[in-house]
């Protein structure tokens, strides 16, 4: 008879507090880590760990799974890169509450903001709820491959209170703000982790109206904020435009989360229009926090790569009118016309008519920070490798070059766009804003953006990148980067009963062979309802990874275990 349902042995163990890595076996019963060190006992499935990190499973803190998570029970790409645990309804876009005749709004918001198609919603959510603690309920009937959590999406609640109104950037009226408020009270009641909001003009709605959440006044969030205080729990999540706003902008937010006693999260990057913003918002959260508040910053580790390609929903000629005319070509009869000299010369004649609000659409012959995405692709590319430098060398026009680099590989190749934390072609701001105490890795989107970007690999990417191949005195050590990708996060969202390899604490493990841990190049599928298409991103090197004392992946590959639930609100941490 087994003493234990799973044993991880002989594993280099990383605990998810910070300190050295040490070798232990990790001995798992009833979903809850029993023992670590030298075990004794057997176990009814075990796992050899040899050469091998063992640690927490990661936390996605930032994700766009609100519509996936009712058609699909696998939460990938995340769950390919060790997520055990995600959290939704980031930037205020989501679906529940949602009334019937707004349910359109609320698709178009969706599509605009997080590029997933609006037939893919259409045919996908099912809409077996109206009320959030409804969605919640319905969630907690599914299974999945990871836990998730969800936030109250602050554009839906405007919509579900406001109606067409809350697109007009007319502000809510105090019964409104009111109603607005109880809502969110009842959600967070219900389970919802607190509410999610943006105010930055780049989150449109697919018929470019700006989303309901730019018209909030402070009156609305001090409303919001003040029902989180009263329900007792929940955090306050925030986007922001670098612009000349930003300051008072951030300023508001904060106000109104100290206010109320509640933590307050923000996504940081560092915009190449104002690329030292991001060092005067540290400078304000290293403030906040020192004064009593409670701040914290989600960082991606990486470029915002936007990714370019003829299957995908951008590329540098995507609104020339010549491409135009065949874009809604099947892929290979695209291909045969774009390689007519008759068609080429038309196309690069032409110049791209983007709308004006479209800011990634504006910014796809930034060819300076245009790299080509091979194998092996380095996340930090040289300046002198981008297509511009390219060109230059060549002595001809970089469209002409990317024009054919995009028809190699039948049209398959992909072109990776630095949009954002890549200003002066180095990743040290990444770097600094990694290394703040009060910053957690996030904006890898998963379940969004789904034609153009690919970052919800950035938990594998973390541990290659910054804590394996850089140089030394460059890395990031590797127990502070475990720390943060698990027991950091758990504790800016309250779930501590997860994030740590220690007894009593949920089994949410992984473990990875870090010497063949590699990201495979990202690839397009068709397996969303109504055959819509999404970037796909895998991993070599994930031995294996288990929720809640259950194996879900092997070597890469699902068992087909579906252990994971909707979580209701934070959890304490288990008694010692």
């Amino acid at each position: 008879m087994s003493d234990y349902d799973l044993v991880i042995r002989h594993g280099t163990v990383l605990d998810g507090t910070g300190a050295p890595a040490r070798a232990a076996d990790v001995a798992v019963r009833q979903g809850l880590i029993v023992e670590v060190g030298d075990v004794t006992g057997a176990g009814r499935e075990e796992i050899d760990a040899s050469g091998r990190l063992v640690t927490p499973g990661f936390i996605d803190v930032h994700t766009h799974y609100d519509g996936q998570a009712t058609w699909e029970n696998r939460l990938v790409p995340s769950t390919n890169h060790g997520v055990t645990t995600v959290v939704m309804g980031n930037c205020g876009v989501g679906f529940a509450p949602c009334e019937p005749e707004h349910r359109e709004l609320l698709i178009k918001l969706m599509e605009g903001v997080e590029d997933i198609p609006n037939v893919v919603l259409t045919e996908g959510v099912d809409w077996q709820w109206t009320t959030y603690p409804e969605y919640l309920d319905h969630l907690g009937t599914r299974q999945f491959d990871a836990d998730i959590c969800s936030y109250v999406p602050h554009a839906a609640l405007r919509t579900y209170v406001m109606g067409e109104r809350a697109y007009h950037r007319e502000p809510a009226t105090p019964d409104e703000v009111e109603r607005m408020a109880a809502i969110l009270e009842e959600a967070v009641r219900a389970g919802a982790f607190g509410f999610g909001t943006s105010q930055t003009m780049f989150h449109r709605s697919s018929d470019g109206r700006l989303t309901p959440t730019l018209a909030a006044t402070e009156e609305e969030y001090a409303g919001l904020a003040a029902a989180l205080q009263r329900a007792g729990a929940g955090l306050v999540q925030f986007v922001i435009e670098y612009d000349d706003a930003w300051e008072s902008v951030l300023d508001m937010g904060l106000r109104q989360a100290r206010a109320a006693g509640r933590p307050f999260s923000m996504s940081l990057v560092q915009s190449h229009g104002r690329p030292e913003v991001w060092r005067e918002i540290l400078d304000k959260v290293d403030d906040f926090n020192a004064t009593g508040g409670s701040a914290s910053v989600q960082v991606l580790p990486r470029p915002l790569g936007v990714l370019l390609g003829l299957e995908l929903t951008l590329n540098p000629f995507y609104s020339t009118p010549t491409y135009l005319a065949i874009a809604d070509l099947p892929l290979a009869d695209r291909v045969r016309e774009l390689r007519r000299p008759e068609v080429r010369a038309r196309i690069l004649a032409e110049s791209n008519d983007p709308a004006p609000a479209m800011e990634i659409g504006m910014r796809v012959r930034d060819f300076a920070q245009l790299f080509e995405m091979g194998a092996d692709f380095d996340y930090e590319p040289a300046k002198e490798t981008s297509i511009g430098a390219q060109a230059a060398r060549l002595g001809i026009a970089p469209e002409e070059l990317v024009y054919d680099r995009l028809l190699e590989h039948e049209g398959r190749n992909i072109l990776y766009l630095a949009f954002s934390n890549y200003a002066d072609h180095s990743l040290e701001p990444s770097r600094r804003m990694l290394l703040s105490d009060h910053a957690v890795p996030g904006l890898g989107d998963g379940g969004a953006h789904l034609g153009v970007i690919c970052d919800g690999s950035i938990y594998t990417h973390l541990l290659t990148h910054w804590g394996r191949d850089r140089t030394q005195g460059e890395r990031i050590p590797l127990p502070h980067l475990v720390r943060l990708m698990t027991r950091r996060c758990a504790e800016v969202v309250g779930l501590l009963d997860r994030g740590l390899v220690v007894p009593g604490h949920r089994a949410d493990l992984n473990v990875i062979d870090l010497d063949r841990l590699r990201l495979e190049r990202p690839r397009v599928v068709r397996d969303l309802p109504a055959g819509g298409r999404r970037l796909m991103q895998d991993a070599r090197g994930y031995s294996a990874t288990v929720v809640g004392g259950t194996v879900v992946s092997r070597d890469g590959l699902h068992t087909g275990a579906l252990p994971g639930r909707l979580v209701r609100g934070p959890r304490p941490a288990p008694a010692p």
